[in-house]
């Protein structure tokens, strides 16, 4: 039987096998995924830097998603973040974004991400992390419930932009 496409991924029974909490956000990175190409991968390179009323671009949303990710997962390994993964944080908010190239980057972090998420050990999702310089206390679980959290938000904010931005341009 195939998934209804029409649904979202939480309500297709895929990923079945997958325990419910990473099951659930791997289903909101799946649900990022479409609707940030439903709602902007056709837009244009200008498109997707513009700032309507001084909104942050689809771009930076898009990019900081992606690299988003890549940090939150790497203190959820209980690591802290290296010196290219902050120098990359700090070039999210460029403006000369190529849309070619700004979904390519989303499309592999999150497939990445993925992989990263199916290697957890769930029976510790209570184990202590840190986050940031300041060592901000959660836990393995906090974290990848807020990376779900975080990239949907991030997803709304460019569909939003998106549709002020299509409707500026009719």
């Amino acid at each position: 039987m195939e998934p209804n496409q029409s649904l979202e991924p939480w309500l297709r029974g895929t990923l079945s096998d997958v325990p419910a909490v990473p099951r659930a956000i791997l289903h909101a990175l799946e649900l990022a995924k479409e609707d940030l190409h439903r709602w902007c991968g056709s837009l244009s390179d200008a498109e997707l830097n513009a700032r309507p009323a001084g909104l942050a671009p689809m771009a930076f949303h898009i990019r900081h998603i992606a690299r988003s990710l890549d940090r939150l997962l790497t203190y959820a390994e209980g690591n802290q973040l290296s010196a290219n993964q902050i120098a990359m944080m700090k070039t999210e908010f460029g403006t000369s974004a190529q849309r070619e190239d700004l979904f390519a980057e989303l499309d592999a972090a999150l497939g990445k991400s993925v992989e990263r998420i199916g290697a957890f050990d769930l029976a510790r999702l209570n184990e202590p992390r840190e986050v940031g310089q300041e060592k901000l206390p959660t836990t393995l679980g906090g974290l990848l419930v807020h990376l779900a959290d975080h990239t949907q938000r991030h997803v709304g904010q460019a569909i939003t932009t998106s549709k002020i931005v299509l409707a500026q341009g009719s």
